[in-house]
């Protein structure tokens, strides 16, 4: 296993995924975390049934309710720099495993695959970056030294710049849109509809200053 990551870590192509999926699912934390930290409720109080009683239950708890959104917010924060994304994976597989479980045990199948989706992205980050913990499962080990000689595959300072700028936009959305700004639906005529385009063009943009940088300096 160790050897594929190994592998897998020299290779520009999957550097770039890694990036994109730390700043998808810390976006994915975004919108939930908020949502708590605000004390907003995170089902309309008119849905009934074993998912949305429980989440009315755990609404009314308060401060342990803003407590979770306010994990959940740092998760994100953490995974959007890049730099600090171990730590951000490690907090996140908890979280996200528990979301998991109860969605699957509340039968709310869509919901649960998404958070299956999540789990597994989470999985993935955390198996990335195995150096960076392995001294947990084996005492002992000495992560091997990377070699300052060698061009890192894709530039992280510019990820980290797109992870920032997703932070910022997302945040002037919501002072904007005068709330927790929660993608759904497809309403053109609505501008909210057009936020989650113009935040999916942050990342292909970040990748196509990258590959102009690459090419220039070749």
């Amino acid at each position: 296993m160790k050897n594929l990551i190994d592998s897998l870590r020299a290779r520009r192509w999957s550097n770039l995924i890694v990036a994109n999926l730390r700043i998808m699912l810390g976006f994915a934390f975004l919108p939930a975390g908020l949502k708590k930290v605000l004390y907003q409720p995170f089902t309309d109080p008119q849905n009934t049934g074993a998912f949305h009683d429980f989440l009315h239950t755990f609404y009314t708890t308060g401060v342990f309710y803003q407590f979770v959104g306010g994990v959940q917010l740092v998760i994100a924060a953490l995974l959007m720099t890049q730099t600090f994304a171990t730590l951000g994976a490690l907090m996140a597989l908890p979280v996200i495993t528990c979301i998991t479980v109860f969605c699957w045990s509340t039968s709310v199948i869509p919901t649960a695959i998404v958070a299956t989706m999540m789990l597994s992205g989470t999985l993935a980050l955390v198996l990335w970056d195995i150096d960076r913990w392995l001294t947990v499962l084996r005492p002992g080990y000495v992560a091997p030294p990377s070699d300052p000689t060698t061009t890192p595959p894709i530039d992280l300072s510019l990820w980290r710049a797109c992870g920032a700028g997703i932070l910022v936009f997302y945040g002037l959305t919501c002072i904007v849109y005068g709330g927790v700004y929660r993608p759904k639906g497809i309403d053109p005529s609505s501008p909210a509809f057009y936020v989650l385009p113009i935040i999916t063009l942050f990342p292909i943009v970040t990748l196509l200053v990258e590959q102009r940088r690459r090419s220039v300096t070749r």
